[in-house]
């Protein structure tokens, strides 16, 4: 039984993490499913990135949803707060 054909996106700043994450992703998802990279350096893709949550880079969507592992972080000011007493 064949599963659903799923879109991911990832949203990098073209650092060598970032480049880990597209390869591994793309390794993963095989002919299978559609990966789409958006450099956030480009146009409006950091104001799309954040309407959709993102909040660090890399960042993996799959259908439209921030998956599990890029959800909840990023800068928290209270830390820094707390980093600067």
């Amino acid at each position: 039984m064949a599963t659903a054909k799923h879109t991911i996106e990832i949203y990098s700043a073209g650092c060598a993490t970032c480049k880990e994450t597209i390869d591994m992703v793309k390794k993963i998802a095989g002919s299978d499913h559609e990966v789409k990279v958006h450099d956030m350096q480009h146009g409006d893709t950091a104001a799309r990135a954040k309407k959709l949550g993102v909040r660090s880079l890399p960042a993996v969507l799959v259908n439209g949803k921030l998956a599990s592992c890029c959800a909840g972080r990023g800068p928290d000011e209270r830390v820094v707060r707390e980093a600067l007493r």
